[in-house]
């Protein structure tokens, strides 16, 4: 394949699954200062029984370690890419303590990244429980 023909949106895929896979890491780490870096300041972020947090509410409750992550699988089956604008289709599965209740986790997710000034960050994370 030519340089010239290469599809733009391709290197756009890269950087959001490489970024996709900072962010779970950071979550399992609870390393607040990455979050912080390539969350929105508009973030929405569900939870899987249907809580939702602002930027501010989930950086605390990840630095005050209310999430607490054990293991964390997911996978990014579907990159949307539209100019500034990126959706993430796929699966998140993990094994936590939220507050105090041991939880495990399985999820279909949608994952929604913009960009600004340059930068790629997560706009919003919205999970849906598979059904057991």
């Amino acid at each position: 394949m030519d340089l010239q023909d290469a599809d733009p949106a391709d290197e756009v895929r890269r950087v959001i699954e490489d970024l996709e896979q900072r962010r779970y890491s950071a979550m399992l780490a609870s390393d607040v200062a990455t979050l912080s870096d390539i969350l929105d300041d508009e973030l929405v972020y569900t939870h899987s029984f249907g809580e939702r947090d602002d930027k501010a509410g989930y950086l605390k409750k990840v630095e005050s370690r209310f999430f607490v992550y054990h293991e964390i699988h997911h996978s990014s089956d579907r990159v949307i890419v539209r100019e500034s604008l990126a959706v993430v289709a796929g699966t998140m599965r993990a094994k936590a303590t939220v507050g105090t209740a041991s939880r495990e986790i399985d999820n279909s997710c949608m994952a929604v990244w913009g960009k600004s000034n340059d930068r790629w960050r997560l706009i919003a994370y919205q999970p849906t429980p598979f059904r057991k």
